[in-house]
């Protein structure tokens, strides 16, 4: 008997143990690493949000033309295989032919840098331009090592001529350019625009870089609620000050054609990469409507892109205002319940929401389960050794 008692006590002592162990926090152990997310955050779908609807509504998720009823014919001519028409100020969008379609926005991506860095950057400040600023590919205004530019200066200069020069700069001021590029990213979910993700704050191609018509409208209509903005899209000349007595002062023009061409236009931005082929996006105004055009992965056929921008713009301003959106530009992210920026790592809420949700969940530490299983275990195996002594004695 005394065997039995000996045998019990110890299976009670161990499962006392395993289970204090299984419970305790894991002193020896790291904690579990925060998931990561991946690079490329793309929604399952194009134009799916978080809780995996259409963003703008459910005639955006198609591939082909959102028309509205008994609307005109569209204008010939229209090479974008992405594209949007909408309303500034009531935000209905009108037409759209694949308005999630992702493709590389090419230059278009700088206003998603101005809508960035807009609010955080001092416009007087006065920046030493460095060679990397100004060692880069594609479009440059013409900054030059160690010149001294005005941040003001540096958006014209970016917004105007599409200088990527300009856009390394300011993305440096702001930290660097990685930081930049992540905050690009946080802003664009912060609009909605899941579409997109940036790599380079200056539109050059990047690894995974895309956007798309509707997201392009998004951030427009975001840019042209600021009056900075507004004065920097619509300006056409600028001037870059001598430096020193090597290099002279010259002006530069704004390169949206919209501008010169189309009536009432106030603002407008073309890319073009040979990934990207041609995108734009160009705003205008005809007596108390504004209304925004974006263009993507089109070709200067049968004529040039921005003339194939007006086009759509006239077919937009004669539609009557009595004709039923198609969709809506929806409005930033967390103003009507949506899920904000700062919490990708989870759709119910931020990370620590979701840390909270796994502990409670018990998911949290998945060792305390197989603990208690081990500890239920030996206690039925020292149970059966307990009865063999038994039966042997007897």
């Amino acid at each position: 008997m005394r065997s039995v008692r000996t045998a019990a006590a110890v299976a009670a002592v161990l499962c006392c143990l395993v289970a204090v162990g299984a419970t305790a926090p894991a002193l020896a152990s790291a904690p579990a690493a925060t998931p990561v997310p991946t690079p490329t955050p793309e929604p399952p779908l194009p134009g799916q949000g978080p809780g995996g609807q259409v963003v703008g509504g459910p005639r955006l998720g198609t591939v082909g033309f959102a028309l509205p009823a008994k609307a005109k014919p569209l204008p010939k001519g229209i090479s974008a295989r992405g594209w949007v028409v909408a309303d500034l100020d009531t935000g209905d969008l009108l037409a759209a032919r694949n308005p999630h379609g992702r493709y590389p926005p090419a230059s278009t991506l700088k206003w998603l840098t101005a809508l960035t860095l807009l609010p955080k950057l001092d416009k007087h400040k006065r920046v030493v331009c460095s060679y990397a600023d100004v060692d880069v590919d594609g479009t440059r205004v013409g900054l030059v090592q160690n010149g001294r530019y005005s941040v003001d200066l540096l958006f014209q200069a970016m917004l105007m001529a599409s200088g990527n020069d300009a856009a390394n700069t300011l993305a440096r001021v702001a930290g660097s350019v990685p930081s930049t590029v992540a905050a690009m990213n946080a802003t664009a979910r912060s609009i909605q625009a899941y579409d997109t993700h940036a790599a380079t704050p200056s539109g050059l191609d990047g690894p995974h870089q895309l956007t798309s018509a509707y997201d392009l409208a998004l951030i427009g209509r975001a840019d042209l609620a600021r009056a900075d903005f507004r004065k920097y899209t619509a300006q056409k000349l600028g001037t870059i000050p001598a430096q020193g007595t090597k290099y002279h002062s010259f002006q530069f023009a704004n390169d949206n054609k919209l501008l010169y061409n189309y009536p009432g236009a106030f603002g407008g931005k073309n890319g073009f990469t040979d990934a990207a082929h041609h995108s734009f996006i160009g705003a205008a105004k005809h007596g108390d409507r504004r209304l925004i055009v974006t263009m993507m992965y089109g070709e200067h056929k049968p004529d040039n892109i921005s003339a194939q921008a007006g086009r759509l713009l006239d077919w937009g301003f004669a539609l009557p205002r009595t004709a039923a959106p198609v969709g809506s530009l929806v409005d930033a992210a967390g103003a009507a319940g949506t899920p904000s920026a700062s919490a990708p790592a989870s759709a119910s809420g931020s990370p620590a929401a979701a840390a909270a949700h796994r502990d409670a969940a018990g998911s949290g530490n998945p060792t305390s389960a197989i603990a208690l299983l081990l500890a239920a275990a030996l206690a039925v195996l020292l149970g059966a050794l307990a009865v063999r002594v038994v039966r042997r004695r007897a």
